[in-house]
């Protein structure tokens, strides 16, 4: 009798299916899990929750959510919103597709642009119903319209949102776990996702059986040792990036059968303080102001993409520019507040005192900004600015130091319309979706400013309604 107890109990053994031996163990199940508490994990959560997903798990391996989005200060761009119609803006989606394949150089999938370009103003819209305040537009590099959306004044946006996100998501119920880092997306034998492993705040390991895995991890701007693999040239470039943009998400999936694309298209932000890695917001320039070489002379257009600018910083004596404007953009836009209180800015009285400060020929420089002043009076610039809002001249002046520095990672997982993650034969992986930063294709060679958010908040909330979807199949 024990002898066929025993043989029974072996043969149960080796009957357990190979999805529990890989480990989809029973500690936990949830309906959706989302890898990354920033703003497109934050997005797809509550969307996966009003699509009626019961219990969503979010693992974020940082201490606070948030993530690059923390970071954001310039706009999220959206064309054909209230906010742009009660403020008289004609824009569509049309033009901010054009706008956006062009700033990527053509090499963005322009499915995915397509999108991005219609669904973007449904993200202000549920932003907005959520509580966000995006009611100030303003414009940023790229854009043939102003379609920046931001808080009241031109406050920084980032904040905005993941107060908001934050607030939602502690308002559903949604459980977000800091601390607690995706180690492994599981896959049962027939290659459909079944599970995520993750280790606690003590270390300790478990798995959460699941149908449906968001992965939002965020790119790798912070991950110098990646950065210089799929782009040498980028060695000993500072980044903008917070710490936890080290690409957990992006091998998570390729390790999962993933595809990627676009890995060496990674963008350098043109203004960021050397040293400091403190990222001045495009929409300083947005607003009006100027960049000036250290001989005191003016040198390209300050509203053209990222790359470009970047280069023309990069060409200068040094290596380095200063950022010029006075107390009439100061007062236009709050975001630039934060860089008086960190103490990152040089002022003057008057631009031959600045000058002097700055060890430039005072000549040179009051040259320079008279003749951008008198532009701007004309409504015709030297270097065919497109856009000048305002000349440089009320009250005092003000110069922060700036080169370029990674900011955003344009390649990552493979997706869909869908937000599904594709594998290296271009087929949906069952239950593997994916959204923001850590994906490639949307941005292409080159991301515009204010694109980010559009980004992560309208994939992220596809990837939490397809998901509720697919398991509800």
């Amino acid at each position: 009798m024990k002898k066929k107890t025993l043989a029974l109990l072996m043969a149960a053994i080796v009957a357990i299916p190979t999805v529990s031996l890989m480990g989809c163990g029973k500690k936990e199940s949830a309906d959706v899990v989302i890898i990354g508490a920033g703003g497109a994990g934050l997005s797809a959560a509550i969307q996966a929750k009003q699509d009626g997903a019961k219990n969503v798990v979010v693992l974020e391996k940082m201490p606070m959510v948030g993530g690059n989005t923390n970071r954001a200060t310039g706009g999220l761009n959206a064309a054909g919103t209230k906010q742009q119609q009660e403020k008289g803006i004609e824009d569509s989606a049309e033009v901010m597709f054009e706008d956006t394949m062009k700033g990527g150089h053509q090499k963005n999938n322009p499915e995915l642009v397509k999108k991005l370009s219609e669904e973007a103003k449904d993200s202000v819209a549920w932003l907005t119903d959520l509580g966000a305040d995006l009611n100030d537009v303003g414009r940023l590099a790229g854009a043939t319209n102003y379609r920046a959306h931001r808080p009241t004044g031109g406050a920084p946006v980032g904040a905005e949102l993941v107060k908001t996100l934050n607030k939602s998501a502690k308002d559903q119920k949604i459980d977000v776990r800091l601390w607690n880092k995706a180690s492994e997306i599981v896959l049962d034998k027939e290659g459909k996702v079944c599970g995520v492993k993750a280790t606690d705040k003590d270390s300790k390991e478990y798995t959460i059986d699941t149908k449906a895995v968001i992965v939002a991890g965020g790119g790798f701007g912070a991950n110098q040792e990646m950065v210089v693999k799929y782009k040498p040239e980028l060695k000993g470039f500072s980044t903008t990036n917070h710490n936890g943009a080290t690409g957990d998400g992006i091998v998570l999936a390729e390790k999962a059968g993933a595809d990627l694309v676009d890995m060496a298209e990674i963008q350098t932000h043109p203004t960021v303080v050397p040293e400091k890695a403190v990222m001045v917001s495009e929409a300083v320039r947005g607003n009006g102001a100027i960049l000036i070489n250290k001989e005191g002379k003016r040198f390209i257009n300050e509203l053209l993409t990222r790359d470009v600018v970047s280069k023309g910083i990069l060409d200068q004596p040094d290596k380095q520019a200063y950022l010029f404007f006075d107390d009439g953009l100061r007062k236009s836009l709050k975001s630039t507040e934060e860089y008086f209180n960190m103490g990152l800015v040089t002022e003057a009285d008057s631009v031959e005192d600045l000058a002097a400060k700055l060890e430039i020929d005072p000549a040179t420089m009051k040259a320079t900004v008279d003749k951008y002043n008198q532009g701007v009076a004309a409504k015709s610039d030297e270097f065919q600015r497109p856009d000048l809002p305002r000349e440089l001249n009320q009250g005092k002046v003000y110069a922060i130091l700036v080169a370029p520095a990674v900011h955003h990672t344009m390649g990552g997982i493979k997706i869909n319309t869908n937000a599904e993650v594709l594998n290296k034969d271009g087929k949906v992986i069952p239950g593997l979706f994916a959204a923001g930063e850590v994906t490639g294709g949307v941005h292409g060679g080159n991301r515009l400013g204010g694109n980010a958010l559009a980004d992560i908040v309208t994939y992220g909330r596809t990837a939490g309604k397809d998901a509720v979807k697919y398991i509800n199949q």
